[in-house]
């Protein structure tokens, strides 16, 4: 799988689960502002990250995390690409 289609996976399963437009699912959003969160809301993200990707994401992984783009860098290096 491709970085690319890996960040497509990403978007697909967020406006799936979050109910937004897939197309403000883009790196220079706000992760929060988007896909409106709340605290319990970043524990359904962690879980759909851990079973969509197979990563492992802990809370404290969040912190710095504001757009999407701080998101997927998050995760590339979660899955080592």
């Amino acid at each position: 799988m491709t970085w690319e289609e890996v960040i497509e996976d990403i978007r697909d399963f967020l406006a799936e689960e979050f109910e937004v437009d897939k197309h403000l699912i883009i790196p220079q959003n706000s992760l929060k502002d988007t896909l409106d969160l709340d605290s319990l809301d970043y524990v359904d993200l962690v879980v759909l990250i851990e079973e969509n990707l197979n990563v492992k994401i802990t809370g404290e992984d969040f912190r710095g995390i504001v757009t999407f783009g701080d998101f997927y860098q998050l995760v590339r290096r979660k899955l080592g690409l």
